[in-house]
């Protein structure tokens, strides 16, 4: 039960290239704004500050978290692709969860940068071509490197697995 509460989609599994993956997962990273808002559309301030599962973050948090690794993800993106595998700078989630911006603020600005943002690194991804797609990263705190091809399916899968959070939420408080 916990295992569901905590990867409701189950976990990342990369996938080989292919032109279907590819649209799939541009698709998934373009609604992942307005799937996200849908996910909260009429959640009371209650309800966005309640734990989507036991000792995990709030809806809000949840939220404002999404924000924050998907800012990272366009610069990864960018990075891998105008650096020779460049070392990307980790950082700590959970710190980032407890700041002052994530705990107080509302979430309509989140999901305003998050409908911004994924505006620019949809078109960044639609002109990626053909080799570009095995430029790589280095993840210090993984010790491996990354593929552009994987930094996409990772951040795919993670746009539908913290929809999944709240969506399962709602149905089990039946809100």
């Amino acid at each position: 039960m916990t295992e569901d509460l905590k990867y409701p989609i189950g976990k990342y599994v990369p996938q080989p290239f292919s032109d279907k993956q590819l649209q799939e997962w541009i698709r998934d990273i373009q609604f992942l704004p307005q799937d996200l808002e849908n996910s909260i559309l009429n959640l009371d301030e209650a309800q966005i500050n309640t734990p989507y599962r036991p000792e995990g973050w709030t809806v809000k948090q949840l939220i404002h978290h999404v924000a924050d690794s998907h800012m990272n993800a366009y610069i990864r993106f960018k990075l891998g692709l105008t650096e020779n595998n460049p070392t990307i700078k980790p950082y700590d989630e959970a710190l980032w969860a407890e700041m002052s911006d994530t705990k107080n603020l509302p979430v309509n600005l989140s999901l305003t940068l998050l409908h911004a943002l994924h505006t620019r690194w949809v078109e960044v991804i639609k002109n990626i071509k053909g080799d570009e797609w095995n430029r790589t990263i280095f993840h210090p705190e993984a010790k491996k490197e990354m593929t552009i091809w994987y930094l996409l399916g990772s951040y795919a899968w993670h746009s539908k697995h913290h929809t999944a959070h709240v969506t399962r939420l709602r149905e089990r408080m039946n809100w």
